[in-house]
């Protein structure tokens, strides 16, 4: 059930339709490199009873030609990105894993498949732990307790994602939100654009995902509670398996800091030519 007055803002500023929705001119835009044809503004609203609600609009124009291709080679046909978002957000529910709620979505279709296309959907509490995590491991760091409580709720968001067959192909520290509450810690995990079920190939797509998650963690968790973590995601004391797997992490965490290295000198280059 969606809240009536979240609702009346949605039609009030005419969200409910495509095109009210790239209309629309209020809040504010979110800049990142390598959003293309993507745009993502954040929304603010307080109702009649005072509650504070903050949604995000996102909006996508026609994919280039190339996506457009790709995505009828994997099996999306002319499916819009909103649309897929909104069964991902859906499914992702499903499987009791935390996260945003969908409110709507909308499409344009035209002569050569979808021009474009929108969602809306709500925003979790917290901040991503890409941001906080350094300052929330220093400030528990004589409280060991807290920080495996952290490792373990991380591990049941990774966990119940994967056991219901999905993976998430973006599972970096940006997309898993932490939020204190009362002595308590709740994560959700945001950016679920595209997250899709494979259906060969299982161990290297949750590869990809434990190494990008690797990767982008604080150092400091990856020291102390990566083994802890692996080894309950595995659910096994079985040391020939947990290093296979955290063998074939660190392969992908290796490619991700070449990667990233080489993107480095790049830019470097660039810079003083």
């Amino acid at each position: 059930m969606i809240d009536p007055q979240l609702m009346a803002f949605i039609r009030e500023n005419r969200l409910d339709t495509v095109t009210g929705a790239f209309a629309y001119g209020e809040g504010a835009d979110l800049h990142k490199p390598g959003l293309g044809h993507r745009k993502r503004t954040k929304l603010e609203f307080r109702d009649h009873n005072g509650r504070c609600w903050e949604l995000y609009l996102k909006r996508y124009g026609p994919l280039p030609l190339g996506k457009r291709i790709r995505r009828l080679i994997t099996g999306k046909g002319w499916q819009s990105e909103a649309r897929s978002e909104f069964e991902n957000v859906q499914m992702v529910h499903q499987a009791a894993v935390p996260t945003m709620r969908a409110i709507v979505w909308g499409q344009d279709a035209g002569l050569l498949g979808v021009q474009r296309s929108y969602i809306v959907v709500t925003a979790v509490p917290g901040d991503a732990v890409e941001r906080v995590g350094d300052d929330f491991l220093t400030r528990y760091s004589s409280q060991s307790e807290m920080l495996e409580k952290f490792t373990d709720q991380l591990v049941e968001l990774v966990l119940r994602l994967h056991q219901a067959g999905f993976v998430h192909r973006d599972l970096y520290a940006s997309h898993i939100f932490l939020h204190e509450h009362d002595g308590r810690i709740v994560l959700n995990l945001i950016d679920l654009a595209r997250i899709f079920k494979p259906a060969r190939r299982k161990f290297r797509w949750r590869v990809k995902d434990l190494g990008q998650l690797k990767y982008s963690m604080p150092w400091l968790w990856v020291e102390r509670y990566w083994e802890r973590f692996l080894r309950s995601y595995l659910q096994t004391s079985d040391t020939a398996e947990i290093g296979l797997w955290d063998s074939a992490i660190d392969r992908k965490v290796s490619e991700m800091q070449s990667r990233q290295q080489r993107r480095a000198r790049r830019l470097k280059g660039r810079a003083e030519s």
